[in-house]
């Protein structure tokens, strides 16, 4: 069996990228990286499910030893995907997705290569800033000065990230306009890397090969219609 592909996800702040990848799991058979992070965990989180919660000391431990694949600081916490789980299911032929910051999306870009991983890298946009700051602003709720300063925040951050998008290797762009639409996209390109010809070069030894079983039926078959006077024409 060869390899596994890796899906690496990655947005605009504020995108949707957490529904669209929910629903995309809901599709399609993919193993799900868990995150490790040192941040408290929220109301209703669950370790090694939602995050992996870690100290400080011993984030910067696994820093320090390589053990991950890729890794930040956002918001003064740090973030990153443990190597070793997704080695493991990329060497046994699964494929993998990362939903991770483009920061993070950036490093794998260089990780992979010196890897040797099959991988597709895909962005995740809005429409226009103003869907976004209107899709913000519905989600807010009842508004105050802070809630107005953060939605403020994420516009700028996804202005920055949308043009930084623009100079990486993405493979795929997706617009998250129609929910639908965008998760029908991430469907067809994850089926699409299913059926690349490189990833498959094992199914063209399988169709040269003899089934013995159906050659015995065939043989059969053959010696009936002889003795019968029919060959199907």
């Amino acid at each position: 069996m060869g390899l596994g592909t890796l899906f690496v996800i990655t947005g605009a702040s504020g995108v949707g990228k957490g529904t669209l990848i929910r629903r995309l799991l809901e599709r399609v058979k993919l193993y799900y990286s868990v995150s490790m992070t040192t941040r408290p965990p929220r109301s209703g989180e669950r370790h090694g499910i939602d995050y992996w919660f870690v100290d400080r000391a011993e984030f910067l431990k696994l820093v320090g030893e390589g053990r991950f694949l890729e890794h930040a600081e956002y918001v003064g916490h740090f973030y990153g995907t443990p190597l070793d789980p997704v080695a493991r299911r990329i060497e046994r032929g699964e494929d993998v997705l990362l939903e991770i910051e483009i920061q993070g999306a950036e490093q794998v870009m260089d990780r992979v290569k010196a890897l040797g991983w099959p991988a597709a890298f895909v962005f995740i946009a809005p429409p226009s800033l103003s869907e976004l700051k209107r899709r913000l602003l519905v989600r807010s709720g009842e508004l105050s000065r802070e809630k107005l300063a953060e939605i403020a925040r994420r516009l700028e951050r996804a202005k920055e990230e949308i043009a930084r998008a623009r100079a990486l290797d993405f493979d795929y762009l997706v617009v998250n306009d129609v929910l639908e639409d965008a998760l029908m996209q991430l469907v067809a390109l994850v089926r699409a890397e299913r059926t690349r010809f490189t990833k498959n070069l094992s199914l063209l030894d399988r169709s040269l090969a003899a089934d013995p079983v159906l050659e015995q039926e065939l043989e059969e078959m053959e010696r009936w219609l002889m003795e019968h006077g029919r060959t199907g024409n």
